[in-house]
């Protein structure tokens, strides 16, 4: 790659997020110049297929130009404005009225924020404010996955049950934050356990930390459909009907974390309705403005925001808001992606596209580095095992997954290696052709890490 002065100036001055800062500093950037469809362009001309949607959000690609025009006319006739002090505009009222319309039954209230960390992190404050008002100050723990995702703030970063970023950053902050397992069923399952049995376990676990802990100290659990960052895990069957009825019991709340899932990536509007979730707030964002600007929407049901209104005759005012939460110019863009989501069947095309997709990597899972390949509508996660039948990982040091990530990108491809674990979450408009050229450069870099790792003989197992 061409060393010149974008480069050069890219990797002396700007910290790359979640990025190995030694590496980089020998490696240097990646830059991307353009994008077309669901393919982008680096600096160089080559064209990658993102296979990763960038980070989960680019939903319509990467070349929609209705998007620019809409922020473009929106920047033209009011380029900001607030929402405070009851103040506001035409596309924050309209796309509000819009999102309750296609929402889950009972979710009747909407606040705007810029980003999915920012939207948890609202979440958890209301839901703490909520307790407070209705009497019940004790009632404030909440339950985070091990490898669930939900933010990075420090509240949202303590929920998460990411171990990279939390060590050394004095992380979780405070007592609050408890975490049950992830459910992982290849991984973690017993020999003979079917999934149903693995969820009832997964349940077992969550109704023993509310006994351990107290139901009258935990407020709610956060989870998302599938899980994102904790390597596009699907969840085995009987999860959340396992899971669900615990949390009903104890009145425990419901947040459905549907920042990666909401808007069809799980081949319905929402990852709720795919496994049946009934919750009481749902956090949104990526796809909800396709990524073109940034904006996410916290949905509430009707008893949180009676709180809400108890609290502003307590206090006088909601002492909560972001500056740009609700921008003009995010929500025009938003209404313009939700258009054009209903215009092209967006959801009817994903349930088309899924099944080439998924069955185009399921037919690794005879690949001698693959153990499993699990996923639900336009989102999949690829185990790579050292030793499949035994379940044996390769070594962490080994990095494995990082090595097939590269040989992906060589091949022009861009996936994301989660661990050892490869995620797949397309643009929503790839065609049925890009898919298939899509699982022909994964089969590559596959290969191309197999042969690497016989060739240099290294051992199977850790």
């Amino acid at each position: 790659m061409r060393a010149n002065h974008l480069h050069a100036a890219d990797q002396a001055h700007f910290i790359h997020q979640q990025t190995d800062l030694e590496a980089f500093a020998k490696d240097g950037p990646l830059l991307m110049e353009r994008g077309d469809g669901v393919h982008v362009v680096d600096t160089e001309g080559k064209r990658y297929i993102e296979g990763m949607a960038g980070l989960w959000c680019s939903s319509l690609g990467f070349s929609e130009k209705r998007l620019a025009e809409a922020a473009y006319q929106q920047m033209l006739k009011l380029p900001y404005y607030h929402t405070f002090y009851g103040r506001g505009h035409e596309p924050s009222a309209e796309l509000a009225e819009k999102l309750v319309g296609m929402a889950p039954d009972g979710l009747n209230h909407v606040l705007f924020q810029c980003s999915g960390s920012e939207c948890n992190d609202a979440a958890i404050k209301l839901i703490w404010y909520f307790n407070n008002l209705t009497g019940r100050p004790q009632k404030k723990k909440l339950i985070g996955r091990i490898r669930g995702y939900h933010g990075n703030t420090v509240a949202t970063a303590s929920l998460s049950g990411q171990p990279h970023m939390q060590a050394d950053f004095d992380l979780p902050y405070g007592d609050r934050f408890l975490h049950i397992s992830n459910p992982n069923y290849y991984r973690a399952h017993t020999a003979g356990e079917t999934e149903e049995q693995f969820s009832g376990r997964m349940a077992a676990e969550l109704e023993a930390l509310i006994e351990r802990e107290g139901a009258d100290t935990i407020a709610a659990m956060f989870a998302e459909p599938v899980q994102g960052g904790g390597g596009a895990l699907v969840p085995p069957r009987g999860y959340f009907e396992a899971i669900q009825p615990i949390l009903k019991k104890h009145d425990i709340l419901l947040v459905a974390d549907e920042v990666i899932c909401g808007f069809g990536r799980t081949g319905s509007m929402w990852g709720s309705e795919t496994f049946d979730l009934q919750p009481d707030m749902l956090s949104c964002a990526k796809q909800l403005s396709a990524s073109y600007q940034p904006i996410s929407a916290l949905l509430i049901s009707d008893r949180i925001h009676e709180a809400l209104v108890a609290g502003s005759r307590k206090h006088g005012t909601l002492g909560h808001g972001y500056t740009y939460g609700g921008h003009p110019v995010a929500c025009a863009v938003a209404l313009e992606t939700l258009k054009i989501y209903e215009e092209r069947d967006i959801v009817t095309h994903i349930r088309q596209v899924s099944p080439v997709f998924l069955e185009g990597l399921k037919a690794f899972a005879d690949h001698p580095l693959v153990g499993e390949v699990r996923g639900v509508g336009l989102i999949a996660g690829v185990e790579l095992m050292a030793d499949k039948l035994r379940r044996e990982a390769f070594p962490a040091a080994r990095k494995v997954g990082l090595m097939v990530q590269q040989k992906a990108e060589a091949e022009g491809l861009i996936i994301r290696a989660i661990g050892d674990r490869i995620a797949f979450s397309p643009p929503l408009i790839i065609s049925e052709s890009e898919t298939r050229e899509l699982c022909a450069r994964f089969g590559r870099a596959l290969d191309a890490v197999w042969a690497e790792l016989q060739i240099a003989s290294i051992p199977a197992v850790a």
